[in-house]
């Protein structure tokens, strides 16, 4: 496994990922409207402006693109594993990686949104689920998710 920054010439095969992502694990979860919410929150003028004003990490088995990671500020984002990866350690590798350069910027927690079906994932990684929220995607539909937050402060003593 590696993980590395994202570079310009990764565009394609990023918002390839992410919207193979998007529609393999969200179809059956969110009505129509919600994942097309999701896939032009997503889209390349985003993820490009997100590597501008944040960092984008790719991770790579061998040499296949299989997921990503995003943080701005002290908010984690656009986290996608492939979902015939899912399960393996990507996602943890990069949130790991992503929370230690938070710490490292000296931000004490890190907030992020929770979908559906990435809420068991983000609990197991120690993330407090804070407040329910919904998005209007018109028609009738809904886009529902939680915001979470994990401190990264150490509260273990030493003795």
């Amino acid at each position: 496994m590696q993980i590395r920054r994202f570079g310009q010439g990764d565009l394609v095969a990023l918002g390839r990922l992410i919207h193979d992502t998007i529609d393999g694990c969200y179809t059956n979860v969110y009505p129509p409207r919600a994942v097309l919410f999701f896939r032009g929150f997503h889209s390349d003028e985003k993820i490009m402006q997100r590597d501008k004003d944040g960092l984008i990490l790719l991770i790579k088995d061998e040499s296949v693109l299989v997921g990503t990671g995003s943080i701005l500020g002290n908010e984690i984002l656009g986290v996608f594993v492939l979902p015939q990866f899912q399960g393996r350690g990507y996602g943890k590798a990069v949130m790991c990686e992503l929370e230690q350069r938070a710490k490292a910027k000296g931000y004490l927690d890190v907030v992020l949104s929770v979908s559906v079906p990435s809420r068991k994932f983000y609990e197991g990684l120690g993330y407090e689920i804070l407040e329910k929220r919904s998005i209007d995607v018109g028609e009738g539909q809904y886009l529902d998710y939680w915001e979470a937050k994990k401190s990264l402060v150490d509260t273990r003593s030493s003795m």
